[in-house]
């Protein structure tokens, strides 16, 4: 089968591969129609995790059942499924709690497995013909008759709606409180885009990046653009210094200033900022352990400096880690089935999956008119 292979930093190609099979009783082997370039496919891609050269990537996928294993109950040859992209065995403690992206049988040690991506496990991406989907009755979202017609929508419940609207939660979000999301990329419009659906009363989106700025205002929220000015200074202006209930962190630590100086602490301590005394912060954009591709010492080893003692006054909260998409992408189905979220509104390209090396490198260069890329590996 073909797939899309990472080869070294900023060099991936798509080659001829060993086919998805069924290796335990509980596999089912998909056939991929649509799978997603990530924001933190770009970490990857850039060279700056301990990804091997060699692996299929592409953690976002959704396509339809062609083998299932014999211990497979629910999941039938046929149907049609998005997979999020934690994968989680169903039983262990965290599973069973809810916490899918903290499984602690799929990747021992480790506390968390996925599709493709660094540290988290030994399976292969879904930027391919085909792919394995381990503990498949568990993994497993069933689509609805519709799910041909909406597959870009359905496609964004893999990660980047969940994931943002993980970072609502983690926030503490209530119907009639405002939020600012730093960080204007798929997982931030996501963040945004929730807040609106759950009744936030006022949405700001801060990025640098002009073109971000005005599509997270297509998407109901006031952008507020770096190069116009300090973010903290342009909300409480338009606050009148009271700043905002609830903060969305969703960058990472490769945030860059609107220079384009990286500084990974810079979003942290805006939204300490930004956000009023008790408030809650949701951080869903990456942070790692350890970063050897950062210019200075604390950031490779994963430090910050970050504003601990004004965080500590202010009486704030913090929720942090990957979402468990399984607590959410039941109830996004259903919003996407009846006509109550749209997310494929952010999707600016469906490309075949021989595209891939050239959509990275537009992608990962920011240009203009590239927001969220579906590869389409073998159609409909």
């Amino acid at each position: 089968m073909r797939a899309v292979v990472y080869n070294g930093p900023r060099d991936i190609s798509v080659e001829e591969v060993p086919d998805a099979k069924i290796e335990q009783t509980t596999d089912a082997i998909v056939k991929i129609t649509a799978t997603n370039i990530c924001g933190s496919d770009l970490h990857m891609y850039e060279g700056r995790t301990s990804l091997d050269a060699g692996r299929v990537i592409g953690h976002e996928n959704l396509g339809e059942v062609v083998e299932v294993g014999a211990g497979v109950y629910s999941v039938k040859v046929g149907d049609r499924i998005a997979l999020p992209f934690n994968i989680g065995c169903g039983f262990c403690a965290n599973c069973t709690s809810g916490l899918t992206a903290f499984c602690l049988i799929v990747n021992p040690p480790n506390a968390g497995g996925a599709y493709g991506y660094a540290e988290m496990g030994p399976y292969n991406g879904g930027q391919a013909e085909y792919l394995r989907v381990p503990f498949a009755d568990f993994n497993a979202l069933q689509l609805p008759e519709d799910s041909v017609e909406k597959e870009n929508d359905y496609v964004m419940l893999t990660d980047i709606m969940p994931t943002g609207w993980h970072g609502t939660r983690l926030a503490k979000l209530q119907p009639g409180e405002s939020i600012v999301v730093y960080g204007g990329g798929p997982v931030g419009l996501m963040a945004a885009y929730s807040a609106e659906i759950q009744g936030a009363s006022r949405v700001f989106v801060i990025d640098h990046i002009g073109e971000r700025v005005a599509l997270a205002e297509k998407f109901g929220a006031t952008g507020i653009n770096t190069a116009d000015g300090d973010p903290v200074e342009q909300i409480n202006e338009i606050t009148n210094g009271a700043g905002v209930d609830r903060g969305v962190e969703a960058v990472g630590y490769q945030a860059h200033d609107s220079s384009g100086v990286e500084r990974s602490n810079l979003t942290m301590n805006a939204l300490v900022d930004i956000v009023k005394p008790t408030g809650g912060i949701g951080v869903v954009g990456v942070f790692l352990p350890e970063d050897p591709g950062a210019d200075d010492e604390q950031a490779r080893e994963g430090r910050m400096d970050f504003d601990f003692g004004k965080f500590f006054f202010k009486g704030q909260t913090i929720g942090t880690g990957q979402a468990n998409v399984k607590a959410y992408d039941r109830q996004l189905r259903e919003l996407v089935h009846h006509g109550k979220a749209t997310p494929s509104r952010l999707v600016s390209h469906n490309l075949g999956l021989d595209a891939a090396p050239d959509a990275y490198r537009h992608f990962d260069a920011r240009d203009a008119g590239w927001t969220k890329v579906v590869l389409n590996p073998t159609g409909g």
